[in-house]
Parts: structure tokens; C-alpha cells; sequence
């Protein structure tokens, strides 16, 4: 299978206050969040990364984004380098995180024309997507509503509408279903298999077992900013659910009991 991303001991540390030291209960003035991380992504599938909170998979795809520049380590977005060729990284990826803040004075019609411009989207081609992309996520009637007024779940379908304007060949999603009520998150996951569908290569970052074993082919997973394992999804768990591997994995690299 052909890797459409090839990730290369990946390296991120912060410095830490003094108030973060307290909270986390430590005097460690350096954390590493990501730990030498490497791992492929076949095109054409979905990958995920699964783990705790804070074990590293948010600071992962900000880094595979261009959001944040590793210390060490690299990664190539369809043969793009993130340290050397971030542009064109950014031309073949959608990013869509929970962080991602709309300005609530616009409206969904003037923000999609104003992400699609910043592609430089010819104007047929946007109203073309535009109106595509706002019918399969019923955000036709909203399309003049202030973001100030829209629900939480419409936010969240605009926010994934956006990162896809330039209908990028990769989509990174950190916690797609994040704070969304069940159905929006099925109209969420359902597009997921639609765009794997379209021959598009989605990775996406959740700590929802469910999630991955629905819609992951292969899974990596992440525990204290290591990847312990990467391997197919049904593979590694066999004639097991995904939970019971998990806390398998994660007793064997943190030792006892989660608390």
C-alpha cells in the first residue's frame, strides 16, 4: 500500500510553569509531550490515534498541521516535508480541532467564501462545494444566522465544513465528535466513511473506543507521548473489544492500575 504520510520520530517538549508544575504535581521544568513518535498512514484509509488525555495526540497532528514545529524529527505530507515544505503541506491537508474558534459576528455563507478564498478557490468552484457541503450538513437554512447564534452541534458542522472547503486529499480531526449530541455525531461519523469513500485518507485523534473500531482501519496508540502500538484495528484485537486490548497495552507500559 502506498504511504500517503510517513511520520519520522516525531519530538515535542514544553517548558512548564510554575503554576502547571503545581497542578500536575511535579517539579519536571521540561514535559515531553511526544516522544519520538513514528508511524505510516496508507492512503486511503482512516488512522487513529487513541490514548488518555494528554497522552501526546493533540500536540501529534498540531505538529503533521504546521501548527507548532517539532524539536526534533519530521514528517512528509504527501511528500511534503512539515519542517520544509509547510505550505504545500498545508494545500493537501484539512485540520479541524476542537480549538478552532469562528468570529460569532460572520455567518456560515461569508466564512466559507472567506477560508475558500484563502485557497485560492476560483468563485464557480466554491459556490459549486459550497452548496454540496451546506446541503449534506443542513447548514442551508442557516446560512445568513450569525455563528454567536448558532447551536453547538451547527458550529461544529460548519467548523468541519470550513477545513474542507479546498476538498484536500488528507482530513487530520482531533476528537471529531467531541461535545457533539448523538446524532449530530452520526451525521459526523457517517460523512467520515463517505469521504474514505471519495478516496480521501483521514486521521483522527480520539480517546472513544467505539469510535475507532467503527471507523478506524488501523489504530495507533498513544500512552505518555510514546506510540506503543500501531497495527490494524481488527488484528490487534481479534475476537476481543478494542477497551480490553487498550487497558492491556496501557497496564503493561504504565504499570497497576488506572486510577
Amino acid at each position: 500500500m502506498e504511504d500517503i504520510l510517513i511520520v519520522n520520530n516525531l519530538r515535542k517538549t514544553f517548558n512548564m510553569s510554575r503554576k502547571q508544575q503545581k497542578l500536575e504535581k511535579t517539579k519536571i521544568k521540561v514535559k515531553v509531550a511526544v516522544n519520538n513518535i513514528s508511524f505510516n498512514v496508507h492512503k486511503g484509509e482512516i488512522y487513529g490515534l487513541l490514548g488518555p488525555n494528554g497522552a501526546g495526540k493533540t500536540t501529534t497532528l498540531r505538529m503533521l498541521s504546521t501548527l507548532i514545529k517539532p524539536d526534533s524529527g519530521d514528517a512528509l505530507v504527501n511528500g511534503f516535508s512539515i519542517i520544509k515544505e509547510a505550505d504545500k503541506v498545508r494545500e493537501n491537508i484539512g485540520f479541524l480541532t476542537s480549538e478552532l474558534k469562528l468570529e460569532d459576528f460572520f455567518t456560515p455563507n461569508y466564512l466559507f467564501d472567506f477560508f475558500a478564498r484563502l485557497h485560492h478557490i476560483n468563485e464557480e468552484t466554491i459556490k459549486e462545494r459550497k452548496e454540496k457541503l451546506f446541503k449534506k450538513f443542513g447548514i442551508d437554512e442557516f446560512r445568513e444566522v450569525k455563528v454567536a447564534d448558532l447551536s453547538t452541534g451547527m458550529k461544529q458542522k460548519l467548523s468541519i465544513v470550513i477545513a474542507i472547503c479546498h476538498d484536500p486529499s488528507i482530513i487530520i480531526f482531533d476528537e471529531p465528535t467531541n461535545g457533539l449530541d448523538v446524532l449530530t455525531a452520526k451525521i459526523v461519523t457517517d460523512y467520515l466513511i463517505d469521504l474514505k469513500n471519495e478516496g480521501k485518507t483521514i486521521i483522527l485523534s480520539t480517546h472513544i473506543f467505539s469510535l475507532v473500531e467503527k471507523l478506524c482501519d488501523r489504530v495507533g496508540i498513544i500512552i505518555n507521548g510514546k506510540l506503543v502500538v500501531s497495527d490494524d484495528v481488527k488484528s490487534l484485537c481479534k475476537d476481543r473489544n478494542l477497551e480490553d486490548v487498550f487497558f492491556d497495552i496501557y497496564k503493561e507500559n504504565v504499570g497497576g492500575e488506572q486510577e
